[in-house]
């Protein structure tokens, strides 16, 4: 591309970085950033109802210009209607699952305010619900989505990334 895109999805298994990614190119171009987890999670880990999401999502995506740091299966569509590049982090499943591991740790025991105010905990991290469990059950449907965009793009253009060091050099394109 040679103009920086103006509206931007970054999507990846849980824990590879797509928050950190969306937050640079946000830093990099200017760009509003917008969190998929604020958009799905109100306070208290409750839920926010499926089409209060698509909702949301659609206000955000009709603006001209955004980066969104994910696409929940149930919203995707709309974002893809409108994204005009998806970069896909497609990283080792070690990276990622190690990257998740510290960061719920450090998250469990300093009690950061995540998605509208919410904190992670030890006690969570071994639940039914657990992000560590959730990236186990969606790896390899994610990866393999990731793939396939990038043989052959879901209608935008996608960029697939698979180390931090192609990461870096991809954003310093910016």
């Amino acid at each position: 591309m040679t103009s920086t895109p103006e509206r931007i999805v970054v999507y990846g298994v849980t824990g590879s970085g797509k928050s950190t990614l969306a937050a640079r190119i946000a830093e990099r171009t200017g760009l509003p950033h917008v969190s998929a987890d604020d958009v799905g999670w109100q306070p208290g880990w409750v839920p926010t109802p499926d089409d209060e999401q698509c909702r949301r999502i659609s206000e955000v995506c009709a603006g001209e210009r955004w980066v969104l740091d994910s696409a929940y299966s149930k919203w995707r569509d709309i974002v893809f209607e409108r994204a005009q590049l998806v970069v896909g982090l497609d990283y080792p499943r070690w990276l990622s699952l190690s990257r998740l591991l510290r960061r719920t740790l450090v998250r469990a025991v300093t009690r950061e305010r995540i998605c509208n105010g919410n904190v992670e905990s030890f006690r969570q991290m071994f639940s039914a619900d657990s992000i560590i469990r959730w990236h186990f059950t969606s790896f390899a449907s994610k990866r393999s989505r990731i793939r396939g965009w990038a043989a052959e793009p879901p209608g935008p253009a996608v960029v697939r990334l698979t180390s931090p060091r192609e990461t870096r050099r991809w954003l310093e394109t910016l």
